[in-house]
Order: structure tokens, then C-alpha cells, then sequence
């Protein structure tokens, strides 16, 4: 196991005494954090969603920046732009908050589509054409998108092809009642999630590390019978009756990714069956698409994940 796993651990474990009642969610966001792939977070408003990313970048280390997305953004305020200066008589590269490591899209679908794809060509290519010139991003560069699932008036749905670019979409849900009682102690004895400066948070790790770690994931060993599994998993998304899109040629390549990942967060070089299941909610339920029969009878994405899983053989 790789020196940077009990690192990784501590990383978990601080996080979660920050941003109480999400272990689950933590835990998936670390696993995208080391495949190295995107995250949708979907949740109602003060659920800790901004908060949650920005501890994450100050305790790793990262340059962080956060986009508040409305429909007057344009692709340049995200990319940036070549400004003429008057003095030196030469244009000058104003760069974006795109050029950092760690960006905190926020309502990402109350932004217009030429603005969203700007910033999805980024996320994919890992790099920003501006006149002409490619500008590499950081080894790091890292998305996460947050949107609210209940107010869908002047809002801009991204498209299938869209979300398919996304590794996770994670769903945040209201903490348990001991959480939240845990939340407002935490408050009442001085925290305010709005002055993390003032926390003076310690890094746990760095961005070296992390890659460091994301590398030692890769070297987790897969199994010909688990890569059958996965397979048979994703073909059984393109022919289960309720779905109209099943999983995509990428999604299974991130499945096994995020599988290795999973793995190797539990302290394994090898991947399970467990490992394969316990990321299939958060990387599926963006891709497939219900019918619209099935939309109508109220039938869940999760409830087919699970389904589907069900209908496959566990390898022995």
C-alpha cells in the first residue's frame, strides 16, 4: 500500500469533523478526488455544499476558486481573455478562475449553454484556446459543480453528452438529527463556516501527494472475472426495460476507475464485487435515462441501479 493511503485516511476523517452527517458523501468525494474525475453535488440550499468543497482545497493545499454561475456569465469570465495594454502596446492574458486547481462551479445550470460548454471543454481537454493559443491547466484541475433540484425556472438542464463528462453526481441530503445538533454546537462554540480563514485550517496533505496517490491507484490489480462483472453490469443498463440511455463506453472505463479507487481508499491492491457496487449509484445516475412511462410512474434512478445490480451474477 502506497505511503499516501494512511494520508488520505486522516483527510477523511478531518473533513468529516468539519462538515458532520456526511461520511458517505466525503468518502465518494475522495474517490473521485483520486480518480481524478469531476463531481456534480445536487442539493437543496444550506446544505453545506460549498463549504464541504472549499475545506477539501484548504486541506490539501490547493489554489481555490469558486464561479457564482447566473445566466449573464459569459466564457470569457470563466476562460479569461487577451486584454490590449496601452503602455506596452502588446496584448496581455487576463486569466479566468478556470486556471486553478481546485474550482467550485456553483448552479452550474443557471448558466447558458455556450457558457457551460466553455467550461466542460476545459474540464475534458485540460487545457483553454484562447486566440488561438492552448494554455495547459493544472496537473490537479478539478470541477466541482453544484446545482438545485428543486428550482427549475430560468435554469439551463445540461444535456446527456454534457453529464456524461462528469464522473460522480452526488446527492446531498439534510444530516440526521444528532448531526445537525453537532452542526450548531460547532457554531455556538465559535465556527463559522463562512470565515474558514479565520479557522486557520492545518493542510493534511498536498497536491503533490495527491497525485502521488492518484498514480498508486492505477497499480490496484483488477481481475479479468471483475472486469467481466462490470461489463455484464453495463450491458444490462442498455436493455433493462425502464431506461431509454444505458451506460456509455466512458462510464465503463470510469466505473472501473473509480472501482480501483474505492479499492485502494479501503486499503486493498485488489478490486472486489463491493468495490464495483459501491460506486455504482453516484456514477450511473447521471448517465441512464428513464423512459417517460417510467418518469410517470414515479420509478427512481437509484431503485434501477440497484435493480440492475441485482440482476447480475456476483463473480466467485
Amino acid at each position: 500500500m502506497s505511503a499516501t493511503h494512511p494520508v488520505l485516511i486522516k483527510l477523511g476523517k478531518e473533513i468529516n469533523q468539519i462538515v458532520v452527517g456526511q461520511s458517505h458523501l466525503i468518502k465518494q468525494l475522495l474517490i473521485a478526488l483520486l480518480s481524478g474525475g469531476h463531481v456534480i453535488l445536487e442539493g437543496v440550499p444550506g446544505t453545506g455544499k460549498t463549504l464541504l468543497v472549499k475545506v477539501l482545497a484548504q486541506l490539501i493545499k490547493a489554489d481555490f476558486r469558486r464561479i457564482q454561475l447566473t445566466p449573464d456569465v459569459l466564457p470569457s469570465d470563466i476562460t479569461g481573455t487577451n486584454i490590449f495594454d496601452l503602455n506596452t502596446r502588446n496584448f496581455l492574458l487576463k486569466q479566468g478562475p478556470v486556471f486553478t486547481e481546485v474550482l467550485l462551479a456553483d448552479e452550474i445550470n443557471r448558466t447558458p449553454p455556450k457558457t457551460q460548454a466553455a467550461l466542460l471543454e476545459a474540464m475534458e481537454e485540460m487545457q483553454v484556446t484562447l486566440d488561438g493559443e492552448s494554455l495547459p491547466l493544472p496537473d490537479l484541475f478539478w470541477v466541482i459543480a453544484t446545482q438545485n433540484p428543486l428550482e427549475f425556472e430560468g435554469t439551463y438542464p445540461l444535456p446527456e453528452a454534457q453529464l456524461d463528462r462528469f464522473l460522480f453526481k452526488l446527492v446531498v441530503d439534510y444530516p440526521d438529527q444528532a448531526a445537525e445538533k453537532q452542526m450548531l454546537l460547532n457554531r455556538q462554540a465559535g465556527f463559522a463556516a463562512r470565515r474558514l480563514d479565520i479557522a486557520k485550517l492545518q493542510p493534511i496533505t498536498t497536491v503533490d501527494e495527491i497525485l502521488q496517490a492518484r498514480q498508486a491507484v492505477k497499480n490496484v490489480q483488477v481481475s479479468e472475472a471483475i472486469v467481466d462483472y462490470l461489463l455484464e453490469l453495463v450491458r444490462k443498463t442498455r436493455q433493462y426495460p425502464d431506461l431509454a440511455l444505458g451506460a456509455s463506453p466512458r462510464s465503463a472505463g470510469a466505473w472501473l476507475q473509480t472501482a480501483q479507487a474505492s479499492a485502494w481508499l479501503s486499503g486493498r491492491d485488489f478490486v472486489t464485487p463491493d468495490d464495483v457496487k459501491a460506486v455504482a449509484s453516484p456514477l450511473l445516475r447521471h448517465r441512464l435515462l428513464l423512459k417517460p412511462e417510467a418518469m410517470l410512474d414515479g420509478l427512481q434512478i437509484d431503485a434501477v441501479i440497484s435493480a440492475v445490480i441485482g440482476q447480475v451474477p456476483v463473480p466467485r
